[in-house]
C-alpha cells in the first residue's frame, strides 16, 4: 500500500496537472459551472480517500470517470436523469465521443470569456474554474476588492446558465470577440503563480498550467501576434524562474541574477516567437515580448539597452495606457544612464492617486529605489514600510525588509 504522503503528493500533482481538463469535461457533461466544479473537488476528495490502496496508473482518467459519475448522481437525484441523458448520449455521439482533454481547457476559457459576460466578469470566472484561485488571489492579480470578485463570479455562473450559453470553442470569425480577453485570462494565472502569497514565491502548478494553454493558442492560431507574443512573454519568464531565489530561498532581483542559470532552450524559443510576434503586429503582449526580449539578450544588467526599453514603453502606453505599464515605464526611465530621478519621483508621486495602485506593493517599492539613490533614507524607509504592509508574500517581504533596513 502507498505511503501516505506519496498519496497526497500524487493528488497534488493530479490537480496541477488534470484540475482543468477534468473539470472541462464535467462542464461539458453538466452544462452546469456549479455542478461541474463542486463535482471536480469532490473527485480529488474521493482520491485522498481511495488512492491509498492503490494510485491509479492514470490519475487523470481516473478523476474525470469520477466526476462524471458524481455529476450523474445528482442529476439522478434531482429526478431529472430520464430527461437529460438521452440528450447527453445523442450530443457524445454525434461528436464522436468525449473530446481529448487537452483541448478542453481551451474549451472552457473560450466559453467563460463569452461576450454576453461583462470583461470583469469573464477574467474573474475563468481564473476561478481554470486555475482554482480564492476570491482573495482574483482580487489581488485584478487589483480589486475580494467582494467584488465574489460578486461577479457569482453573476457570471447564473448569466451562462439563465442564457444558456454553449460550452464550445468558437468558430474562427468568432475568435476576436473573445480573444483578448482569453490572452488577459492566461496572462493573468501565469502572474498569480508567478508571484503567488505566503511562503511560497511560485505556485508551479499556475505557471505550467498557463504555459500549457499559451502553447495550446498557438496551436490554435499559429499566425496570430498576439498569441506568440504571449507565449514568447511567458517562455521568457520561465527561462529565468530558477534564478529568481537563491541557494537559501531569498529573492533575487533582475540585475543580480545569473545568466548563465537561465534556460536559453526557452530564452531562444522566446526570442523567435517575439521576432515572429513583431514582424505580424504590436499589440500589447507582443509589445510585452518585446521588452521581456530586450531583458533576454542583454549579456548583462548594466549592457541593457535602457533607452529602448523605455522607447517600447511608451508604445506600449499607446495601446495599454494602464497604471501598472505607467509604473513599469517609470521604473525602467529611471535606470537610463543620466536619467533625471528627480522627474521619475514626480510621476511615481501621480501615480499614488491611481485607485487601481492602492494596494500594489511595487509602486512603493520602486519609490523607495529611486528615493534611495537620491539620498532620502528616511522616506525611503516609509517607502519601504508602505511596500511591506501591502505584501503577502513572505519572500518578498524578506527581501524589502533587507532592502529597508541599508
Amino acid at each position: 500500500m502507498p505511503d501516505p504522503r506519496d498519496v497526497a503528493r500524487a493528488v497534488e500533482e493530479a490537480h496541477r496537472s488534470h484540475w482543468a481538463s477534468v473539470l472541462a469535461g464535467t462542464v461539458r457533461l453538466t452544462r452546469d459551472l456549479d455542478l461541474a466544479e463542486d463535482c471536480t473537488q469532490d473527485a480529488f476528495v474521493r482520491a485522498l480517500q481511495t488512492w491509498s490502496a492503490g494510485i491509479p496508473d492514470s490519475p487523470g482518467g481516473w478523476l474525470a470517470t469520477v466526476a462524471r459519475r458524481l455529476a450523474l448522481d445528482r442529476i439522478r437525484r434531482e429526478a431529472t436523469l430520464r430527461r437529460k441523458l438521452p440528450l447527453l448520449a445523442v450530443e457524445e455521439a454525434a461528436a464522436g465521443g468525449p473530446d481529448p482533454g487537452p483541448a478542453d481547457p481551451l474549451r472552457l476559457v473560450f466559453t467563460c470569456c463569452h461576450p454576453a459576460l461583462g470583461r470583469d466578469a469573464q477574467l474573474a470566472l475563468t481564473l476561478r474554474l481554470m486555475c482554482g484561485l480564492t476570491t482573495a488571489e482574483i482580487g489581488r492579480v485584478l487589483l480589486a476588492k475580494e467582494t467584488a470578485v465574489a460578486a461577479r463570479v457569482t453573476r457570471a455562473k447564473q448569466k451562462i446558465a439563465a442564457a444558456g450559453v454553449p460550452f464550445r470553442i468558437p468558430p474562427d470569425d468568432a475568435l476576436p470577440a473573445r480573444l483578448d480577453t482569453v490572452l488577459t485570462v492566461v496572462h493573468l494565472a501565469y502572474t498569480a503563480g508567478h508571484s503567488a502569497s505566503g511562503d511560497r514565491l511560485v505556485r508551479e502548478d499556475l505557471t505550467a498550467r498557463a504555459v500549457g494553454l499559451a502553447r495550446l493558442l498557438v496551436v490554435q492560431l499559429p499566425d496570430d501576434p498576439e498569441a506568440l507574443g504571449l507565449l514568447a512573454l511567458l517562455l521568457f519568464a520561465e527561462a529565468r524562474a530558477g534564478s529568481r531565489v537563491d541557494a537559501g530561498g531569498e529573492l533575487v532581483l533582475l540585475a543580480d541574477q545569473d545568466r548563465s542559470g537561465w534556460d536559453r532552450a526557452l530564452v531562444h524559443e522566446g526570442l523567435s516567437l517575439a521576432t515572429r510576434a513583431l514582424a505580424r503586429g504590436d499589440g500589447r503582449f507582443t509589445l510585452q515580448a518585446a521588452i521581456a526580449g530586450l531583458h533576454m539578450s542583454a549579456p548583462a544588467w548594466e549592457a541593457t539597452d535602457w533607452p529602448q526599453v523605455v522607447r517600447m514603453y511608451d508604445a506600449l502606453l499607446l495601446r495599454w495606457p494602464t497604471p501598472v505599464v505607467a509604473l513599469n515605464r517609470a521604473a525602467a526611465a529611471s535606470l537610463v544612464p543620466g536619467a533625471d530621478l528627480e522627474a521619475v519621483l514626480h510621476d511615481l508621486d501621480a501615480l499614488e492617486a491611481e485607485p487601481t495602485l492602492a494596494a500594489y506593493p511595487y509602486l512603493p517599492a520602486t519609490r523607495a529605489d529611486v528615493l534611495t539613490r537620491l539620498g532620502r533614507p528616511a522616506l525611503a524607509r516609509q517607502a519601504y514600510e508602505d511596500a511591506l504592509a501591502l505584501t503577502d508574500s513572505e519572500t518578498e517581504r524578506r527581501f524589502l525588509l533587507a532592502r529597508r533596513g541599508h
